[in-house]
């Protein structure tokens, strides 16, 4: 019995000294991640911390399979990696019908949530089909006949105008989203061929018709600058207000939204109003980091079916590895300030 023991120690010694040291790998993946966090608004850095933090991740994964082959063998580790991956589907699968949505978790991939939600936040969603699903969403909900609706999305280029700062100078003018002295706050939409400014009085017969004023902009320095917004819309004879209070949302872009033609694939932002078409129900939508609604950006209102959710929980950090493995290691713009409302 004592031959038998300290042979199985003599094999056990024998393959712990085969193990290849997989600590000195984790210590580096922390310290690439930190950098990352720290300087991902520097492009150079986010790409090459990005890189290394794919390599780094590749690294464990394959140092930690290699080492539980030596210690307990081909055929255990494979078990061991089927039940994990079924655990893991199993998990999807629970949370899924649990929470009536096919996109139970997503990731913040902006900073146009700030300071709600950060850029890498992953969230957790639940499913907003159907009536009970409406009603569990916190927003002003405004009936509007179809007739009205129609005639919003077939003229963009009327009804999709945003709030700015401009200097007339004769028949030109100036348009900047920051407030500078001798501005003035007007309507701006935009087209292929520059855009114009527009007066208030153009909106009147607009659906949705545009409230524009100034707010306070703090960058990272800690200096403030005053940005125009949109600060209230009205629909029909309702002034709606943004609430920071209402539901936030992760919806999918179509492409016929400018978001989805950047390469935004789904938004995450807060819900402004919702629109009951004849019992359609259709989102207007704004980042509260930004200084307007989506659809002054160009993007459609998103209808029921284009929401992925609502979101009920966020964790800071962990939606990291979904940016870096679809490549967006650099710090979008926008992410230096916020918006105070």
């Amino acid at each position: 019995m004592a031959e038998e023991r300290a042979d199985r120690r003599t094999k056990r010694q024998a393959k712990r000294a085969r193990q290849i040291p997989v600590l000195p790998l984790y210590i580096l993946l922390i310290i690439v991640f930190v950098v990352y966090i720290l300087y991902q608004h520097i492009q150079i850095v986010a790409d090459i911390a990005g890189i290394a933090l794919l390599l780094s991740i590749i690294a464990i994964v394959a140092v930690e399979l290699i080492n539980g082959f030596n210690e307990e063998g081909l055929v255990k580790n494979i078990v061991e990696l089927v039940i994990v991956v079924v655990a893991v589907f199993a998990l999807w699968t629970g949370l899924k019908i649990t929470l009536h949505t096919q996109y139970p978790i997503d990731v913040v991939p902006s900073c146009s949530m700030l300071p709600s939600l950060q850029r890498g936040d992953i969230l957790l969603l639940q499913g907003v089909s159907g009536a009970k699903g409406i009603n569990a969403v916190k927003a002003p909900i405004v009936n509007v006949t179809s007739s009205s609706y129609d005639s919003m999305i077939q003229n963009p280029g009327r009804e999709f105008v945003s709030c700015v700062a401009y200097l007339q100078n004769g028949n030109t003018a100036k348009i900047s989203q920051y407030m500078e002295p001798g501005y003035s706050i007007g309507l701006y939409s935009a087209s292929s061929y520059g855009g114009s400014v527009l007066p208030y009085s153009y909106q009147n017969n607009n659906t949705i018709q545009y409230v524009c004023g100034v707010a306070q902009d703090r960058f990272a320095n800690g200096s403030v600058a005053s940005i125009v917004t949109t600060n209230a819309i009205k629909i029909g004879g309702t002034l709606i207000q943004g609430d920071r209070n209402n539901t936030i949302a992760v919806y999918a872009t179509t492409s016929k939204d400018l978001f989805y033609e950047e390469g935004d694939s789904y938004i995450v932002h807060r819900i402004y109003a919702v629109l009951n078409v004849s019992g359609n129900y259709y989102f207007l939508t704004k980042g509260d980091n930004n200084p307007g609604l989506d659809i002054q950006y160009g993007n459609y209102p998103a209808n029921l079916s284009q929401i992925e959710g609502k979101v009920v929980a966020s964790v800071p950090y962990l939606g990291y590895l979904k940016l870096i493995l679809t490549n967006h290691f650099t710090e979008p713009a926008g992410c230096n300030s916020t918006i105070q409302n």
